[in-house]
């Protein structure tokens, strides 16, 4: 009834895992991005069916993982580093088997997992992530921090999945994050170019409060110090513990990190300009 896409690259660490449980699927489709370690052998151990495409961005990678033969109409796509609840399972399971009127798409709470514990305030829980749909009804934007965009109505599970998103080390964290500071620094550039959208910060839909209230934030002094104490402090983070405080000093570096480089490509656009200019 549901058919399961994963898209891999280099994940013999986090793999196995997720098609553990997955095992009630018997149409598991995984899209891979010419691993060089055994993710492709586990899936197909696994009884997976196995694509392989030069990855160029999130974006065109996903785009083409929806034009691969799935033989049902409702595909749940986690990431390669998700585990579904016994819950979720079951809900997916009831909108695939019913016969009423249903929303196209469904977006799904996670609980970040960092130092073998939820990480429930720090994480901006609940965060809602669309993982599943139907084949046509999904599109997507941005090439990092990838968004997804539901042409029709959207629905909402109670249930969980779990976030693993640490599990390849800490040095993997700061290596994709250094990646995806990049493109923020461009983003934070182009934000503080447009006009404030502070109506958007009261909207009741939680995917525009945040957009605008991220562009907001792309304008404040001090947005790492900012992060940490809105994180650690206001949402509560110091009760997660120790693993709640190194989550959100986290945080704050990857702040720092788009900080720095905003600063950077102003200086470089500055100096062309002053070299345009002799």
């Amino acid at each position: 009834m549901i058919s399961v896409l994963i898209l891999t690259k280099n994940e013999e660490l986090n793999l196995p895992s997720c098609l553990e449980a997955l095992q009630w699927c018997d149409d598991i489709v995984v899209l891979d991005s010419h691993s060089t370690d055994r993710t492709v052998e586990i899936a197909k151990q696994a009884g997976a069916r196995v694509f392989q495409r030069e990855f160029d961005n999130e974006r065109d990678q996903r785009t083409a993982s929806l034009t691969l033969d799935f033989k049902y109409p409702w595909i749940y796509n986690p990431d390669a580093d998700e585990i579904p609840s016994i819950e979720l399972i079951r809900d997916m399971q009831n909108v695939a088997a019913s016969d009423a009127a249903q929303p196209c798409a469904f977006r799904v709470r996670f609980k970040t997992i960092f130092m073998g514990q939820w990480i429930r305030r720090s994480s901006l829980y609940p965060t809602w992530a669309v993982r599943f749909f139907r084949k046509d009804a999904v599109s997507f934007e941005r090439s990092i921090n990838l968004r997804y965009v539901v042409h029709g109505e959207e629905g909402t599970f109670q249930s969980h999945f779990e976030h693993h998103t640490f599990r390849k080390g800490i040095a993997h964290w700061f290596a994709k994050h250094n990646r995806y500071s990049d493109f923020e620094a461009q983003e934070g550039l182009k934000a503080n170019r447009r006009q404030p959208r502070f109506r958007d910060i009261l909207s009741s839909k939680p995917l525009i409060r945040r957009s605008a209230l991220k562009e907001f934030a792309f304008r404040l002094p001090f947005r790492p110090l900012l992060r940490f104490v809105y994180m650690y402090f206001l949402r509560l983070g110091i009760l997660d513990g120790r693993a709640g405080f190194h989550y959100c000093v986290l945080l704050s570096i990857y702040e720092y990190m788009i900080s720095i480089k905003m600063s950077e490509l102003r200086q470089r656009k500055q100096e062309v300009k002053s070299e345009s200019q002799l």
